[in-house]
């Protein structure tokens, strides 16, 4: 079993309803389970299925049996699939130590496409986005999916950019034999590549910070 930097270890996986991000921390959730740790995951909805926000906690330990949720100021990493709400999130659940990688597309509420609310400047986000956090790195997922063909797999070009952050508790290969479990064929192929595009951005970005 490999060595965890926190023990409990504490990641918030947050953005909005349809994203994938419930999917992702089922995907993380497995592969450290497989790893031999416990694994506690919780998960809060808003409106969901109108595109509010979702928020899963994803709590890890080697020994221990875990609360589902993670408390306020304790998480060590943020995976966000839109930026409001990774820094919604952020404010709330970011501490000393947290690393946060996030897709900086915005999805508009309605309220914002409606004329009836302003979304906030995305320089200002970002910029409190850092603030709150030891390194934050803005990968396009969404992006990188859509070129692989399906934006629905935004989550595992994050996941796989979560993977090459310094302390993050699996690494490529790990995520990959997961991958192969959950898919088959041109499914997997294309999430396979995904997920390369998604290391790749994370080293373009620096690396593992």
């Amino acid at each position: 079993m490999k060595a965890l930097k926190y023990d409990p270890l504490n990641i918030v996986i947050c953005g909005i309803g349809g994203q994938g991000n419930v999917l992702a921390s089922e995907v993380l959730g497995s592969t450290m389970n497989d790893l031999g740790f416990r694994v506690s995951i919780g998960e809060t909805y808003g409106a969901s299925q109108r595109g509010g926000s979702v928020m899963s906690h994803v709590r890890i330990s080697a020994t221990q049996e875990l609360g589902v949720l993670i408390p306020e100021g304790e998480a060590h990493f943020i995976i966000g699939f839109e930026p409001l709400e990774t820094l919604r999130i952020a404010r709330h659940y970011a501490g000393a130590e947290t690393r946060i990688v996030y897709d900086p597309r915005p999805i508009y509420p309605q309220g914002v496409l409606r004329g009836a609310q302003v979304y906030p400047d995305m320089d200002a986000l970002q910029t409190e986005i850092r603030s709150l956090s030891v390194s934050a790195q803005a990968i396009p997922a969404a992006d990188i999916a859509m070129r692989c063909g399906d934006a629905r797999a935004a989550n595992i070009a994050l996941l796989g950019a979560f993977s090459r952050l310094s302390g993050a508790p699996l690494d490529r290969q790990d995520l990959a034999a997961v991958l192969k479990q959950r898919f088959k064929g041109a499914v997997l192929e294309m999430n396979e590549k995904v997920f390369a595009m998604g290391c790749e951005a994370m080293d373009a970005e620096g690396g593992a910070q």
